[in-house]
C-alpha cells in the first residue's frame, strides 16, 4: 500500500471513531491499522503523515505513539524513528508461554474466586464469538475472543495478575488475531473454548488450569502457522 493510500483510509477510518482524548484516539486508530495488516511489520510510521491523516499536532501523535511502544507494537530504531514492530517467533513464543502460564493461573483461581454472575459471563461471551463473527465479521468475532480470555483474568479477582496479563495480551494482539483467521484451526479452538467453560462452571481449577495451557500451546502452532502462510503469500506476489 502506498504511503497516500493508507494516509487517505486511515483519515477516513479515523473519522468513523467515537470520540476520545486525541492520543487515545489516535492510538486506538493506529493500533487497529496494526492489527488488520494495514500497516505491516517493520513499516516506517512517519510522524508527518500521521498527524495530517488525523488532523491532530505532533505533542498527542508522540503520545500514542509512546502507548503503542509500550504495548510492543511500535518500536524505534537507532535513528529514533517509528516502525511497525516485527517480533521474531522466538519472541512471540517467549510471550506465549508467559501467557499461558498467567491465564492457567487465572482459570485456576477464577474456579476459587468468581461469582456465578461472572462465570455466566464467561459462557455468554464465549457464545458471543460465533455471533460477532456472523453479523459483524473477524474483527469483532476477535475481540469477543479477547474479551473472553479477559474475563477470566478478571475472575481470578488478582489485579496483579491482570496488569500482567493485560501487557502480554497488547503484545501479541496482532500474532493472535492473524492466527484467528485460520480457518484450519477453528473448530479445535472452538472445542478448547468449551472444555475451558465447562471446567469454570464445574469449579475444577486442575481442569481449568490444564485446559487453559493447552489452549495457548495450540496458539503457538496456530500463530507459527498463520506466520508461515503470510510469508509465503507475500514471497509469491
Amino acid at each position: 500500500m502506498s504511503d497516500t493510500a493508507w494516509t487517505n483510509e486511515l483519515r477516513s477510518f479515523a473519522e468513523l471513531k467515537p470520540r476520545k482524548s486525541l492520543a487515545a484516539e489516535a492510538a486506538d486508530n493506529l493500533r487497529e491499522f496494526i492489527l488488520l495488516g494495514k500497516l505491516g511489520p517493520s513499516m516506517p510510521v512517519r510522524e508527518r503523515d500521521l498527524a495530517e491523516a488525523f488532523g491532530i499536532s505532533r505533542t498527542p501523535l508522540k503520545e500514542a505513539l509512546r502507548i503503542l511502544e509500550s504495548e510492543g507494537l511500535i518500536d524505534y530504531g537507532p535513528t529514533r524513528r517509528p516502525v511497525v514492530a516485527d517480533p521474531t517467533l522466538v519472541e512471540i513464543n517467549d510471550w506465549l508461554r508467559v501467557q499461558g502460564a498467567l491465564e492457567a493461573l487465572a482459570g485456576e483461581l477464577a474456579c476459587e474466586n468468581a461469582t456465578d454472575k461472572q462465570l455466566a459471563e464467561i459462557e455468554r461471551l464465549n457464545d458471543s464469538i460465533k455471533e460477532s463473527r456472523d453479523a459483524d465479521g473477524p474483527l469483532e468475532a476477535f475481540r469477543s475472543d479477547m474479551a473472553f480470555h479477559d474475563s477470566i483474568v478478571e475472575a481470578s479477582g488478582n489485579r496483579a495478575l491482570l496488569e500482567s496479563h493485560a501487557t502480554y495480551n497488547a503484545r501479541l494482539w496482532r500474532v493472535r488475531f492473524l492466527s484467528s483467521q485460520r480457518v484450519a484451526s477453528s473448530e479445535c479452538t472452538r472445542r478448547e473454548h468449551l472444555e475451558i467453560v465447562k471446567a469454570l462452571k464445574a469449579r475444577d481449577a486442575k481442569a481449568a488450569r490444564r485446559a487453559l495451557k493447552q489452549h495457548l500451546r495450540t496458539a503457538e502452532i496456530n500463530i507459527e502457522a498463520a506466520m508461515a502462510e503470510t510469508k509465503a503469500q507475500k514471497e509469491t506476489k
